[in-house]
C-alpha cells in the first residue's frame, strides 16, 4: 500500500497508508487575501437523509482492509480499522467537521475552555452528565487521569506508540464534581483539543497489563452508540451491535459488520450481495457506474450521451450489447450453425451456447451491481513525491529543487482526478488541505514548473550533458542509484503488463534539447490530444495517419525567481545547458539516474501512471529514472522507511492538529546513540533547524492566528528544502447500496454512526451523487 496513517489522530501519522518565492504565502485562487485557507475542493457524498426517513434495524456490511491486531489505537500496530471501531464505540471530545477542523462533540462534552494561561495553561472540561460507560459508571475525571498517566511517556511499562500532548500535562484534577475535569499543563500546548479522543475507560488505561493486552481483541466497556460484540479472526470480521446504555440519538442499525475484503475482491463480493458499502478502485467504480446507467429497453445496452459515454455519467466504457457481436458476425454464426458442414456446425452451436452463458452471467453481474451507486469525494490525504536527501545526487539541495521544478503538478493531478470528474487542483501545502485552518498555498517558495530553471540548477550542481560516463565491470553505466537485481543477478526488465521489473528512462541517447526544439511553436494540445487523419485519441499527444511519433507537451512555466526564497534558484548568470549533447546528464563519470521505487500491487495503478509521467518530465531536463516495482508488503518497510530509494510516491493524511502531527514528519533527523540516524517519520531525511523551531513555536502559542502564521512559514521552508512535493488530494470512491443513507465518501467529516441506515420502504430514494464543488 502507499498510504501512511488514516483515521483518528491516535492512528494518524503514526503508522505506515500502504496505501504528500518570498516566504509570504500567496492567497489561494478565488479567495480573499484574508483567508488563504479556502474551502474543501469537494463536498462529502454520503446520501444524506433525515433520521425520520431511515428505517430502524438492519445490518450494514462494510468492507475494510483488515481485521485489526489491536483495538487500542494508541499502540503501534493499530490500523485504520482500529480507528473506525474507536469512532463507533468510544468517547471523543472533538470531531472533524466538513472542513477538516475540530468541533466539540456535544454527546460527551458540554464545554471546554482555557481558563488560565499564567503561570500555567489550565483547561476545564465540563462533561455531558448523561455520558456513561456501558457498565453504568459515569465518564469522568478518573478516565482522563488514567489515560494521561498511560500516555505521558513517564512509565515505559506502557507500550505506547506516541505521547504527543500528554507529555505536556502536569496534573489532572477533579473539578466541582466528577463531571468537571481540570487539566493543568507544564508547558503551553496549542493543540489541547487533540487530547482524549478517543477516550478509553480507566479499566483499559489503569495498568500496564490492561493497556498492553486488555484491549487488543475485545473492549468490554464502551461508551458510544455501538459496542464491540466480537472480533472474529476466523471469518475476518468485527461485529458491532447497538449499545443499550447509549444516551444520544439511538442507532438506526442493529449491527455493523466490518469485513476484511481485499481491494481486488470487492467487486465480486458486491456482485454476490455480501457487502453494502466498500471503498473501491476506479476500475470497479466504472463497472458500478455503468451498471447503474439507464439502458435501452430494446437492446439492454447503456444509453449513450453525446460524447459516446454512458448517459448517467457513470465514468465507464460502453460494454457490448446482449448479442456482443456485429450483425455480420451474428449472420455468419447462424449460417455456420445451420450449414452443411456438420463438424463446423456442431462447433458453432457449442460456441453460441458458451456466448449465451457468458451473456447471462454478464447480465446477472450487471443486475447485481445496478443496486449500487458510486459516491465520491476527495479523501483527507494527499499523495506526494518523496525525494531521499540522505545521500546520492538528491543530497544536493539544488538537484532536489531541479526535480521539483521539472514537475507539472497540475498535469499529474489531472491524470489521476480528471477521469473521475473530481477537482484536479495540486495540493499547495504539506501541513493542511484546502478548507483547513492552516492551509495556504506555499509552493511559491519553490517556484513554478520551469524546465529551463531546473536545468540551470543542475548545471550549477555540476551535472552537465554529454559528460563522460564510466563503465562498470559488467558494462553498465554507473548511476546515482542502481536498480534491484533478480535472483540471478541480472537487471529486471519491464514486463509486458508493466506490473513489475525495472526499466530506465532517460538513458536512450535521445537529446532532450532537440526534443523541445521539435515541440517549439506547436499549439498546446488538450490532455487527451487530437485525432490526426485516421488517428486515435491518446493521452500524450497526436497520432497521424501512419502513427507518427508521439510528441510530448512542454510547459516552461513562469520564472518567479525575483523575490524567491534564497537558494531556490540557480545563481544569477548560470546558463542553462545547451547544445546537442546526447544521453543523460553526468558528473564525475556517473550518469544522473534516480532510483524510483513503486508498489506493484493491483491497487497502485494510479501511482504507476503518475510515476511514468514524472519520469517523462525528468527526462526532459536530462535526469534518468530507474523504476523498480516491489511487492506492496515490502514497499514501505523495506524501501521507504529504510531509505532504499531516491524517489517514491506515498500519501500522508490531513490532520486538524498539524503542529503536533506533522512535526515528526518534517523534523530534522538527529544521530542516535548507536550512531544511526533517528528519522522519526521523516522518510525523506530532509529537515532544517528553522522548520523545527517554527513547529515548536506553533505548538506553544495559544493565539490561533499566530499559530497558523507560524505553520504557514514552516510549510514555505519545507517547500524550499524540496524534500517532498505534494501532488494531489487522493480520490475517495465508495460503492454504496442505493438505499443506504448517511454513509459513503465522508471527506473530512467524522462519520455519525448512529444515523447510518437503510431508507424506509416508500421513502424517496437517496439523492444523486453530489457534484464536487471547486
Amino acid at each position: 500500500m502507499s498510504h501512511v496513517g488514516v483515521g483518528p489522530r491516535a492512528v494518524t501519522r503514526s503508522v505506515a497508508f500502504l496505501t504528500a518565492g518570498v516566504l509570504a504565502v500567496p492567497a489561494l485562487a478565488g479567495c480573499s487575501s484574508e483567508d488563504p485557507s479556502g474551502k474543501p475542493l469537494a463536498e462529502q457524498d454520503i446520501a444524506s437523509a433525515s433520521r425520520a426517513r431511515v428505517s430502524d434495524g438492519g445490518t450494514l456490511r462494510w468492507a475494510v482492509d483488515s481485521v485489526p491486531d489491536t483495538l487500542n489505537t494508541f499502540q503501534s500496530d493499530a490500523d485504520a480499522t482500529s480507528a473506525r471501531v474507536a469512532q463507533a464505540v468510544l468517547p471523543s471530545m472533538y470531531r472533524m467537521d466538513e472542513t477538516g477542523r475540530p468541533v466539540r462533540n456535544p454527546d460527551y462534552l458540554e464545554s471546554a475552555e482555557v481558563v488560565e494561561t499564567e503561570p500555567k495553561q489550565v483547561v476545564v472540561y465540563k462533561l455531558n452528565q448523561q455520558a456513561v460507560w456501558s457498565d453504568g459508571r459515569e465518564v469522568g475525571a478518573a478516565d482522563f487521569a488514567a489515560q494521561w498517566r498511560a500516555l505521558s511517556g513517564k512509565d515505559s511499562a506502557y507500550w505506547t506508540a506516541r505521547n504527543a500532548g500528554y507529555d505536556r500535562i502536569e496534573k489532572i484534577q477533579r473539578g466541582a464534581g466528577d463531571l468537571e475535569v481540570k487539566v493543568t499543563f507544564s508547558r503551553p500546548y496549542a493543540d489541547w483539543k487533540s487530547l482524549f479522543t478517543p477516550l478509553y475507560p480507566k479499566d483499559v488505561m489503569g495498568t500496564p497489563d490492561a493497556f498492553n493486552d486488555g484491549a487488543r481483541r475485545k473492549l468490554k466497556v464502551t461508551a458510544g452508540p455501538f459496542a464491540v460484540k466480537e472480533v472474529d479472526t476466523k471469518d475476518d470480521e468485527v461485529v458491532l451491535t447497538g449499545n443499550p446504555r447509549w444516551w444520544g440519538e439511538p442507532a438506526k442499525l442493529d449491527r455493523i459488520v466490518l469485513r476484511a475484503v481485499p481491494r481486488d475482491e470487492r467487486v465480486s463480493e458486491l456482485v454476490a450481495g455480501k457487502l453494502d458499502l466498500a471503498e473501491i478502485d476506479p476500475d470497479t467504480a466504472d463497472q458500478v457506474g455503468l451498471a447503474a446507467a439507464p439502458r435501452d429497453a430494446a437492446t439492454g445496452t447503456p444509453l449513450m450521451g453525446p460524447d459516446g459515454t454512458p448517459a448517467a455519467g457513470s465514468g465507464g466504457s460502453p460494454l457490448p450489447g446482449p448479442q456482443g457481436r456485429s450483425a455480420a458476425q451474428a449472420l455468419r454464426s447462424w449460417a455456420v450453425a445451420n450449414g452443411s458442414d456438420e463438424e463446423a456446425a456442431e462447433e458453432e452451436i457449442l460456441a453460441r451456447e458458451e456466448r449465451r452463458e457468458a451473456r447471462a452471467k454478464l447480465e446477472r453481474r450487471r443486475k447485481a451491481l445496478s443496486g449500487f451507486e458510486v459516491r465520491k469525494s476527495l479523501e483527507p490525504a494527499y499523495t506526494q513525491l518523496a525525494l531521499n536527501g540522505a545521500d546520492g545526487p538528491l543530497a544536493d539541495e539544488r538537484v532536489r529543487r531541479a526535480v521539483a521544478r521539472a514537475l507539472d503538478r497540475e498535469k499529474l493531478a489531472k491524470a489521476v482526478l480528471g477521469p473521475l470528474d473530481l477537482p484536479a487542483e495540486p495540493v499547495g501545502s504539506h501541513l493542511a488541505l484546502s478548507g483547513q485552518a492552516a492551509y495556504a498555498d506555499g509552493s511559491g517558495a519553490l517556484g513554478d514548473q520551469n524546465a529551463k530553471e531546473a536545468r540551470a540548477l543542475l548545471a550549477d550542481a555540476g551535472w552537465v550533458p554529454g559528460g563522460p560516463v564510466k563503465e562498470s565491470e559488467e558494462g553498465e553505466k554507473a548511476a546515482g542509484a542502481k536498480g534491484e537485481k533478480d535472483k540471478d543477478g541480472k537487471d529486471e526488465k519491464k514486463s509486458e503488463g508493466g506490473d513489475d521489473g525495472t526499466y530506465i528512462v532517460g538513458e536512450d541517447g535521445k537529446n532532450t534539447d532537440d526534443k523541445e526544439k521539435e515541440e517549439k511553436g506547436e499549439k498546446e494540445k488538450g490532455e487527451k490530444g487530437e485525432k490526426g487523419e485516421k488517428g486515435e485519441k491518446g493521452e500524450k499527444g497526436e497520432k497521424g495517419e501512419k502513427g507518427e511519433k508521439e510528441k510530448r507537451e512542454h510547459s516552461s512555466g513562469k520564472n518567479t525567481a525575483q523575490g524567491g526564497a534564497p537558494g531556490a534558484y540557480a545563481p544569477k548568470g548560470t546558463a542553462a545547458p545547451a547544445g546537442s549533447a546526447t544521453g543523460p546528464l553526468a558528473k564525475d563519470g556517473k550518469a544522473l539516474t534516480l532510483r524510483f521505487v513503486l508498489p506493484s500491487g493491483p491497487g497502485s495503478e494510479a501511482l504507476r501512471t503518475v510515476a511514468d509521467r514524472i519520469s517523462d518530465m525528468l527526462e526532459k531536463i536530462g535526469i534518468g529514472t530507474d523504476i523498480t516495482k516491489v511487492p506492496d508488503e515490502s514497499y514501505f518497510k523495506d524501501h521507504v522507511a529504510s531509505g532504499e530509494y531516491d524517489l517514491a510516491l506515498y500519501s500522508w493524511p490531513a490532520s486538524a492538529f498539524p503542529a503536533t502531527d506533522a512535526r515528526p514528519i518534517y523534523a530534522k533527523p538527529v544521530p542516535a546513540a548507536d550512531g544511526s540516524l533517528n528519522v522519526a517519520q521523516n522518510y525523506t531525511r530532509v529537515g532544517t533547524d528553522q522548520v523545527d523551531q517554527l513547529f515548536d513555536q506553533a505548538m506553544a502559542t495559544l493565539d490561533q492566528k499566530e499559530a497558523r502564521d507560524l505553520l504557514r512559514k514552516a510549510d514555505s521552508r519545507i517547500w524550499a528544502a524540496a524534500g517532498s512535493i505534494p501532488l494531489y488530494q487522493r480520490p475517495q470512491l465508495v460503492a454504496a447500496r442505493k438505499n443506504l443513507a448517511n454513509a459513503g465518501a465522508f471527506g473530512f467529516e467524522t462519520p455519525v454512526y448512529e444515523d447510518m441506515g437503510f431508507l424506509k420502504k416508500g421513502a424517496p430514494g437517496s439523492r444523486p451523487s453530489a457534484t464536487p464543488s471547486s
